[in-house]
């Protein structure tokens, strides 16, 4: 009875509460029942809010740091759920029902089959993940931390390796992503261990593709057809790309439990489709007429755009949390994005604009070399 009661908790803080907290980003958005933006831009902001509460703690080596940082985040996401929970409530007579695949995506008997296709693939990536997933020597480390963190409410202040006391560990406690899977462990009951081996997996491999999925839409526009057999291909590629432990495939398959997963899979494809989505908007406000479509239901529409913005910086805090790399990496991958549009567009403001969402990965690479 507590293992279920575990897994249904499990259920609510990896699906239910992210859903119900990327409706605030998707009311604003008017994305009010796009269930894949919804999910990922609550990840986004889920992890970006830990960040922000947890190194704090971390630094300031408040006793009992971690049972704190639980009440604390935990309090808050609850609180940006119940915001989300409201808007979505609000917003029920003017939008569609929520939807995963739109109807107008599904298209034709062919279409549907290439779905069937896709949905096969990404289940037998799940049940892999979990039947035949393997011990890697960064669990040494990343698992452990999670375990010790549990069961010493203590954050990097104990060697995972020996349990024995030690100074603050910077490096890894700036980007404090084992952390998150700890407080997922201490509110379901269930051990760390399983959280990042089961749990996180079925999570996050889900989150990468409706990342891709949303990617897919705005790079084919209306040739909807396409969707699935992009998805599909995507699929068969990180199905045959376990050949090395270093690959992009082998994170998202076999290690999604790790923070660097987590950036390559999840964040940075991110980066891009927000980047797709702002230039999009660029692109309506000076009434081009790109191929790209957004946002469910019929035709393309105008959003608030300060918003994505607003997600872009969110996704940034996201990079930091995932690893100290992630600071470097992010604003590389963003000011390179952002040159090349404001040269394209002829728009300057992109360039400035994409400056600014670096700056907390600023923050945070100026506190690791000052700490």
């Amino acid at each position: 009875m507590k293992a279920v009661l575990g897994c249904l908790i499990l259920c609510a803080w990896l699906v239910g509460i992210p859903l119900l907290t990327g409706a605030i980003p998707a009311f604003f958005t008017k994305r009010r029942r796009d269930l894949p933006f919804m999910w990922v831009s609550g990840y986004m902001l889920s992890w970006a809010l830990f960040q922000l509460e947890a190194v704090p703690l971390v630094l300031l080596h408040i006793p009992q740091g971690f049972a704190v940082l639980v009440r604390i985040f935990g309090f808050s996401s609850l609180a940006l759920a119940a915001v989300g929970a409201f808007l979505l409530i609000r917003s029920r007579k003017s939008a569609p029902r929520l939807t995963l695949v739109r109807e107008e995506d599904a298209g034709s008997r062919t279409n549907r089959i290439y779905w069937g296709i896709f949905f096969a693939l990404a289940a037998l990536q799940l049940v892999l993940a979990v039947a035949m997933n393997y011990q890697d020597g960064d669990d040494a480390y990343y698992v452990a931390v999670s375990t010790l963190t549990e069961s010493s409410n203590t954050m990097y202040e104990k060697m995972p390796y020996s349990m024995g006391v030690t100074g603050l560990d910077l490096r890894h406690g700036l980007a404090p992503f084992p952390v998150w899977i700890a407080f997922l462990a201490r509110i379901s009951g269930i051990p760390a261990v399983s959280v990042a081996h089961v749990a996180v997996p079925l999570a996050l491999i889900p989150t990468t593709y409706l990342i891709f999925y949303q990617i897919g839409g705005q790079l084919f526009g209306k040739k909807k057809e396409k969707l699935p057999l992009f998805l599909s291909f995507t699929a068969l590629l990180t199905i045959f790309g376990n050949y090395s432990i270093y690959t992009a495939e082998n994170f998202m398959l076999a290690r999604s439990r790790q923070g660097k997963a987590a950036l390559g899979s999840i964040v940075i494809p991110a980066v891009f489709l927000l980047f797709l989505l702002i230039l999009e908007q660029t692109e309506l406000q000076d009434g081009m007429s790109p191929q790209s479509f957004s946002g469910p239901g019929k035709g393309r529409r105008k959003s608030t755009v300060w918003m994505l913005w607003l997600l872009l910086c969110v996704t940034v805090l996201a990079a930091c949390l995932c690893t100290t790399v992630g600071t470097m990496l992010i604003c590389l991958l963003l000011g390179v994005g952002g040159l090349c549009a404001a040269f394209v567009y002829r728009k300057p403001g992109l360039a400035w604009k994409t400056a600014l969402c670096c700056t907390p990965a600023l923050v945070y690479a100026v506190l690791y070399f000052m700490v």
